[in-house]
């Protein structure tokens, strides 16, 4: 089967390694070639080219803006019979629902695969994968996506994957943002951070972040590389958008919405959503879990850089990694994507990379 897949920024680019390296070619597409090399993939003048010289095409997108963007820059025109398009990215359900009646109309077929593990398991080709779609046509894209998986899971209809990844990350984002309060309060009451760290793990608030990030962020390891402030706010409001389109009440949302909100405001948007404890230390006084030493220390910000505004009607982003621009909400935007990164700031055509373990 050929391989083509768009979008190859953090989490891309480590898919995108895992297949090489398992001796697939893979034809990529990118507007940053130099992410297209580094994940070992033969680079494709166009996303019209990928989709010619490939039996199924793997997006890493930022979201479905993007993700929209992609279909009407060549996806469309050039989906066939038989094609299968795998949707990697995290996405709005809805949207996603839309764009496979779109190419079932032409005969091609469409997987929303929301993805978890974050970039330490994409480089061991060990995510889990949440799938939406037809169980036939996953049964056909199974030997590529178990490349760089080691669970996958079929949920249900189009839409079900993305659907499970928002219903994920938002028990992500009310773990990490939860946990850096906690943390941030046990500095401030002079509590041994390794032994509150012990006593949470073998009791009932242990979770997925006291686990695996805090041991790391109190010896100034943020684990760099994986989803941002921006794009957790991003993916907490998607969460947000789906509950109320399911009449649930959500009052539990404003938490991380209040948090990873406040880590834009002070600066801290494109960092690692790690950071969100340096935040709520900064409105906490200047508090650190660490001693201010070593490579993966973030500086602190002092609060008077704000992040790019999120609200902008007529903002323009330029995206080429695997993350989203800030502006989320903009009702005249337009996104230039090809990766999975987002645009340093709303105007602007600076980009990097992209998502994390949500």
């Amino acid at each position: 089967m050929r391989i083509g897949f768009v979008g190859l920024g953090n989490m891309g680019g480590r898919m995108s390694a895992c297949v090489v390296r398992a001796g697939h070619e893979v034809l990529g597409y990118d507007v940053r070639e130099e992410n297209i090399t580094a994940a070992g993939a033969k680079p494709a003048a166009s996303i019209g080219e990928v989709v010619d010289g490939s039996d199924i095409v793997l997006l890493s997108l930022p979201d479905s803006r993007v993700v929209e963007a992609v279909m009407s820059d060549g996806l469309l025109d050039h989906a066939r019979p038989g094609l299968i398009v795998v949707d990697l990215s995290t996405a709005a359900p809805d949207s996603t629902v839309r764009l496979h009646s779109r190419l079932a109309a032409q005969g091609a077929a469409y997987l929303d695969a929301g993805i978890s593990g974050g970039a330490a398991a994409a480089e061991k080709g060990a995510l889990t994968l949440m799938v939406g779609g037809e169980a036939d046509v996953l049964d056909r894209a199974r030997p590529v996506l178990d490349l760089f998986s080691s669970n996958v899971f079929h949920c249900g209809p189009s839409g079900a994957g993305h659907t499970v990844k928002l219903l994920n990350n938002f028990l992500n984002a009310i773990a990490l943002s939860a946990t850096a309060e906690v943390m941030v309060a046990g500095k401030k009451a002079g509590i041994d951070l390794e032994t509150l760290l012990a006593v949470l793990n073998a009791s009932s608030g242990v979770n997925f972040a006291t686990l695996n990030r805090f041991p790391k962020i109190i010896h100034g390891d943020y684990l760099k590389g994986g989803l941002t402030n921006t794009l957790m706010l991003k993916d907490v409001n998607l969460y947000v958008e789906l509950v109320a389109r399911l009449g649930v009440a959500s009052p539990n949302s404003a938490g991380p919405l209040a948090s990873f909100g406040v880590a834009r405001a002070l600066g801290y948007a494109d960092q690692i959503s790690n950071t969100v404890v340096d935040a709520l230390g900064d409105l906490s006084g200047g508090v650190r879990l660490h001693d201010a030493t070593g490579d993966n220390v973030i500086p602190q910000v002092t609060g008077n850089t704000p992040a790019p505004e999120a609200t902008g009607d007529n903002a323009t982003s330029h995206v080429t990694g695997d993350k989203a621009a800030p502006d989320a909400t903009g009702d005249n935007a337009t996104a230039h994507a090809t990766g999975d990164t987002p645009a340093s700031d709303a105007t602007g055509d600076i980009s990097t990379d992209d998502k994390e373990l949500s």
